[in-house]
C-alpha cells in the first residue's frame, strides 16, 4: 500500500490513539481496533493481500468494504490544506479608510482602519478598552474592509487574509494571531497554536476552558475573574511552541445576554458596559475588560470542558482525550510544523482533561480552586 499516506505521529492516550497527518496538519482520534486495522492495511502490499489477511482473521468481515473505507479515510486525512498564500488576490485600496482608531497595549501602539460601522464591529468591541486618543506614530497599521463581497485584512498595506464576508470569524482569528505576535514580539511560526478557548490563572499556573458556543466558558472566566483569578485569554488562547505556555491575550471577555443576570451582581458597573449587536444569531453582547495578569504567560496544567447547566450540582470529572479534541480541534489553529505537532502531543500527554458542570458561582469557585491546588509546586 502507499505508506506515504500513513500518519506522521501516533500517540496512545488511554484507550484512544491520536494520529497526526503532516500533509493536512490534521489530528484523528481512533480506538485501538481501528488503529491496528489501519496499520494492517498499510503493511499489506496490495488490496488483495489485505483482503486475504482479513479473510484469515474473520471470514464474516466484508474485506472489500473495509479496504475501500480505509482508503477513503486515508485520502481524507491527507487532503492538502489551502494556505493563506493560495487565497491572496486583492490589492490595497487606501480610499476604504472611513473609520480610524488607535490602540495601545504595554507601550505597543497600533492603528486599525475600517470601511464601515459593520466591519468595525468585527474587531473593535473586544479591544475597545485599549483605544487611545493620543496621537502617537503606530508601529503597525491594519486595514479591514469589504471588497467584492470578501472581507480583507491588511497589515502595513500587505494582504494577510481574504475570506467571504460570511466567514468573518476567520478574519477575527487571523487578526488575533497578528496582534498577539505584535504585542509579544513573536512570529506566527513561533506559536504552537491558538486554541478556541478561554484561559484563567491562579498566578502560578493556568487552565484552558473549552466548550461549544453557549456552554458558558466565557461566563465562567468572567465570574472567576470577579472572584480573584486572573484572566489570561478569552476565546483565543495562544500557546508558544518554545515553552508550551499560554500567553496573555488582552481582548475583553465576550458575554452573551444569557449570562447578564448571573454576572450583574458580581461585576461592578456591569450595566454600564456598552451593548454590541453584530450578529442577530448571537444577540446582544457585552465586552468585559479584565485586569492585566501579573505575568505575560503561564504553564497550562489542565483542560476543562465547560458545561453550564441551570440548577445543576457542581461536578468536575475526568474525561477522555477524544472528547477534548473533538471540542478543541475544529475551531482552533494548530501549527503545521512537525516539531510543533510533536510538542502539542507531548503537552496533551501530561495534561488532564475534565468536564465541569456547574450553575452555582460559589461552589464552582471552590472546585476550580481545588483543581489549581493539585498543580502547586509543579
Amino acid at each position: 500500500m502507499n505508506n506515504n499516506l500513513a500518519p506522521t505521529y501516533q500517540r496512545l492516550f488511554g484507550s484512544y490513539w491520536v494520529l497526526w497527518y503532516k500533509t493536512s496538519n490534521s489530528y484523528s482520534v481512533v480506538d485501538d481496533d481501528f488503529k491496528h486495522l489501519l496499520y494492517d492495511y498499510l503493511d499489506c502490499a496490495s488490496f488483495d493481500a489485505f483482503k486475504s489477511k482479513i479473510a484469515r482473521v474473520d471470514s464474516s468481515l466484508d474485506a472489500d468494504a473495509l479496504a475501500k473505507n480505509l482508503e477513503s479515510y486515508l485520502e481524507h486525512c491527507n487532503a492538502k490544506q489551502v494556505s493563506d498564500e493560495d487565497l491572496l488576490s486583492a490589492g490595497f485600496t487606501g480610499s476604504k479608510r472611513k473609520i480610524s482608531k488607535q490602540y495601545v497595549f504595554q507601550d505597543n501602539v497600533f492603528q486599525i482602519h475600517f470601511d464601515s460601522d459593520l466591519v468595525e464591529k468585527t474587531i473593535h468591541p473586544s479591544i475597545a478598552h485599549l483605544e487611545t486618543k493620543a496621537t502617537v506614530s503606530p508601529s503597525v497599521i491594519f486595514d479591514v474592509y469589504i471588497e467584492d463581497d470578501s472581507l480583507c485584512l491588511f497589515k502595513n498595506e500587505a494582504l494577510v487574509r481574504m475570506v467571504p464576508k460570511r466567514n468573518y470569524h476567520h478574519i477575527q482569528g487571523k487578526f488575533a494571531m497578528e496582534l498577539l505576535s505584535f504585542i509579544h514580539d513573536k512570529d506566527e511560526s513561533d506559536w504552537l497554536g491558538t486554541f478556541h478557548g478561554s484561559t484563567i490563572s491562579d498566578g502560578e499556573n493556568s487552565i484552558l476552558c473549552i466548550g461549544a458556543s453557549g456552554k458558558g466558558k466565557s461566563t465562567l472566566c468572567a465570574l472567576l475573574s470577579a472572584k480573584g483569578f486572573e484572566l489570561v485569554a478569552d476565546d483565543v488562547s495562544p500557546m508558544l511552541a518554545a515553552d508550551a505556555h499560554i500567553y496573555h491575550n488582552p481582548s475583553a471577555i465576550s458575554l452573551k445576554k444569557g449570562a447578564f443576570n448571573l454576572l450583574r451582581p458580581l461585576v461592578r458597573g456591569f450595566d454600564a458596559l456598552p451593548d454590541t449587536v453584530f450578529n442577530t444569531t448571537k444577540g446582544v453582547i457585552k465586552y468585559l475588560p479584565c485586569k492585566t495578569p501579573n505575568k505575560d504567560y503561564y504553564p497550562c496544567r489542565a483542560i476543562i470542558m465547560v458545561n453550564y447547566t441551570k440548577d445543576s450540582d457542581t461536578t468536575l470529572e475526568l474525561r477522555s482525550i477524544k472528547e477534548a479534541l473533538e471540542t478543541l480541534i475544529p475551531e482552533s489553529w494548530l501549527s503545521p510544523d512537525p516539531l510543533h505537532a510533536k510538542s502539542f502531543l507531548d503537552w496533551l500527554s501530561k495534561t488532564p482533561v475534565y468536564q465541569l458542570t456547574y450553575s452555582d458561582t460559589e461552589s464552582v469557585t471552590e472546585e476550580i480552586t481545588k483543581c489549581f491546588n493539585r498543580f502547586k509546586n509543579l
